[in-house]
């Protein structure tokens, strides 16, 4: 029997495996769906399906430098134990760098060839190994004359908790050093945006309407309220714009300073932090054993 594209497909959607696994057990069972998913299931390839509803908000994220390139990766995983598992975290070390040839997003990522296959089909295979639901969200891609980066709570070389990528030009040597400075600033404040320019126009409206409305419930007049607004709005500016930022290794100056004082310049910057809006669930834990013990 002939085995078609839609049915390699379909029994992928079903069971989660990957697509040459998909297509071997419509071979070896002629077609037969059922069969297939059976022989996928002999095989421990289908057990990914049965994990990728859970939650997985734990993990790391991995970095990877070369050449005027960076890129900040991340892998979720459900515990932060398989997070510590050194098979995962090799893992994250081989994506990191597939991904510093050509990826540009997740989904070309995931189609790039890690070991002579597609990462999306080897991450599916170290899921049914290692037992936990693993999701590779996020791909940041970062370029400029020099690159560093910097992990924070490193749980390995090149890969942490917090994955942050800085863009500079300038003199290479002061890059890496300022550099490096300027990355564990990013860790520690979270800027919104590189500069005021790169701002949100949505997120600077509301901040203006909010400051706007708590400047008229003074009474003050029109002119004293409009020069109000607008000292609070250069304050909001200074505290999430990364260049307008005070530096946390000299508060005298901010960030952009620093940099022109070291004959550089901040072009840009990625941060990455593992599980970042992704919503965990919570159970009580008396709930939880109960539930377990009316189960057995």
């Amino acid at each position: 029997m002939a085995i078609t594209a839609a049915m390699v497909k379909e029994l992928r959607e079903t069971t989660g495996a990957g697509m040459m696994d998909a297509k071997k057990a419509l071979t070896e069972t002629n077609g037969d769906m059922e069969a297939a998913v059976d022989w996928l299931r002999t095989k421990g390839l289908a057990k990914a399906a049965k994990k990728s509803g859970r939650v997985a908000a734990e993990g790391l994220v991995g970095v990877a430098v070369r050449d005027g390139r960076g890129v900040a990766v991340e892998l979720n995983s459900e515990t932060d134990f398989v997070a510590k598992n050194a098979e995962f975290q090799q893992l994250v070390r081989e994506i990191a760098n597939v991904a510093l040839d050509t990826a540009t997003d997740v989904e070309v990522l995931k189609a790039t060839h890690l070991n002579g296959r597609p990462v999306e089909e080897v991450l599916t295979d170290a899921i049914a190994r290692i037992g936990e639901n693993m999701t590779l969200r996020r791909l940041h891609v970062l370029e400029g004359d020099t690159i560093v980066s910097y992990v924070h709570n490193a749980a390995a070389e090149g890969m942490g908790k917090i994955g942050v990528l800085v863009a500079l030009k300038g003199d290479k040597a002061k890059a890496q050093e300022v550099g490096k400075q300027i990355a564990m600033h990013i860790a520690a404040t979270n800027p919104a945006s590189l500069s005021e320019a790169d701002l949100d126009a949505s997120l600077v409206e509301r901040e203006k309407a909010v400051l706007s409305e708590q400047a008229r419930e003074s009474g003050k007049p029109e002119a004293v309220i409009e020069k109000m607004i607008e000292g609070r709005m250069k304050k909001f500016f200074e505290e999430v714009t990364l260049l307008g930022q005070k530096f946390v290794i000299n508060p005298d100056v901010t960030v952009a300073e620093a940099a022109k004082e070291a004959g550089l310049e901040v072009t840009g910057f990625a941060r990455v932090v593992v599980g970042e809006g992704i919503e965990k669930k919570e159970e009580d834990f008396a709930a939880e054993v109960a539930k377990t013990r009316a189960g057995a």
